[in-house]
Formats: structure tokens, C-alpha cells, sequence
């Protein structure tokens, strides 16, 4: 397929997760998807928007935990380099026939390991790990290692699950894992899914059954950039925790 193999030894946890997302790669691509109906989707998430635009037109991205791609494909405008990075090859596979398909040659799909990465450090204008993290076994030191790859002056955006926000959401798997799966109650994704069952069966396996999941309060975001000797700007949505 093409994709290059910069993934190092990993620890046996991290083993589980790759083995997670190459059973069932998420999120997938629905049928018949285009460049156009995948932006389009991309630009209901007002994040998404402000990201795009907050990023140069000449940038160079790195997109470590990239899954199957749809950021990195989203963003791939103007004259734009983007290295989409992951360690399941499934997931890479999918993004990397998404690319073909799309007509996208701007991104490049690399299988590695996020804590060595094996990408050259100081060579992104912008490094984005986003649902990545909060599902390594130490997201602290999965931090670390990702700010070499920014040059200086470049930006680290990273996402992660917020301990308070995340509750609503560990009520629900708490009911679906007592009910054997049978009773998710209140998701409105699986619902907008219900006709998709691939799709379907991916948002279930990621949101309810993770191998490895945290969860993390702004405080404690903002301390892994102050150890990291990084300057935190914001954080979307705004928090107060």
C-alpha cells in the first residue's frame, strides 16, 4: 500500500491499542464519500472551521494519531504538507485510499509509534494529536514526545477527553457494558448510525469498549505544557476547569 514503517518496538499496551484499531479502523468513510461531502461534514464542527483557518496556507502539519485520515484530508489546502501519522495500518490503509480516490497528494501517510516517533524533529510548523492521547498509557510522557516535532515558534493543538465533559458519556457505558451492549441510552451518533452498521459498530467499539482510555481536567493539560517549556494559548471549547 505504500505507507511507510517507522514504528518502532512497542510496550504491550500500546500493542493492545494498535491491535483495537486495526480490527475496526476509525472513524470509517461512509459510501460513495467524496473530498466535498467530507469537507462539508468537516465544517459542521465549528473546531474544525477555526482550525483550518488558523493554520497558514503554506504550513507543514504533522498529524500524530491521525486514524483514517479525515483531518488531515480536510485540511489539505493551498499548498499545504501534511504528514499523517498512526500506528494502526488499517486505519492508515483506509486514509491512504481515501487520498487516491480524493485526488489528494499532499498528505502522506506514515505508520509509527507516537512516543518515538520516528519523524524529524523541528519540522512542523504545526504538530495535531487529537483523541490520541487519553488513550496512551501515559499521556504525560505521550505529550512530551510529540513537542521535538514542532519548530520553534510552531504550535502543539492537542485534543483530549475532559474529565467533566467525559461523564455523561462514562454513565452510558457503564449502562451498555451492564446490559451486554443491548441498552446505549442518549447517543445520538448510533442513532444518526442505525443505517450504517459499519460505521455504527466503529463508534460503538471506540467510545464503549477502548482498551485504554483517560480522562483530564484543563489544569492538568496546561501543567504538561509548562513542563514542556511550551506556552499555552487556549482551549476550545473555553473551560473553566
Amino acid at each position: 500500500d505504500g505507507i511507510p514503517n517507522l514504528r518502532l518496538a512497542t510496550d504491550p499496551r500500546t500493542d493492545v491499542v494498535r491491535k483495537f484499531y486495526d480490527e475496526a479502523p476509525f472513524p470509517g468513510y461512509p459510501p460513495r464519500d467524496t473530498l466535498a461531502t467530507l469537507r462539508a461534514r468537516a465544517e459542521r464542527s465549528r473546531f474544525a472551521q477555526l482550525l483550518d483557518r488558523a493554520i497558514a496556507p503554506d504550513a507543514r502539519i504533522a498529524e500524530v494519531g491521525c486514524g483514517t485520515g479525515q483531518m488531515s484530508l480536510h485540511l489539505a489546502r493551498a499548498d499545504r504538507v501534511i504528514v499523517a501519522a498512526d500506528l494502526a495500518r488499517a486505519s492508515l490503509s483506509l486514509g491512504a485510499a481515501a487520498a487516491r480516490r480524493y485526488g489528494v497528494e499532499s498528505v502522506h501517510f506514515v505508520e509509527t509509534d507516537l512516543h518515538r516517533p520516528g519523524l524529524r524533529a523541528a519540522a512542523f510548523d504545526v504538530v495535531y494529536s487529537a483523541g490520541v492521547l487519553h488513550h496512551t498509557a501515559d499521556p504525560a510522557a505521550a505529550f512530551a514526545s510529540l513537542v521535538p516535532l514542532a519548530r520553534p515558534g510552531g504550535y502543539v493543538i492537542v485534543g483530549v477527553y475532559n474529565a467533566f465533559a467525559r461523564i455523561p458519556a462514562r454513565i452510558r457505558r457503564t449502562v451498555a457494558r451492564a446490559s451486554g451492549f443491548t441498552v446505549i441510552p442518549c447517543d445520538p451518533v448510533l442513532r444518526e448510525r442505525r443505517h450504517d452498521p459499519v460505521r455504527r459498530e466503529a463508534w460503538l467499539r471506540d467510545q464503549y469498549q477502548h482498551p485504554e482510555e483517560h480522562s483530564h481536567t484543563l489544569a492538568e493539560v496546561q501543567r504538561w505544557f509548562a513542563e514542556n517549556d511550551l506556552e499555552f494559548f487556549r482551549a476550545y471549547p473555553s473551560s473553566v476547569f
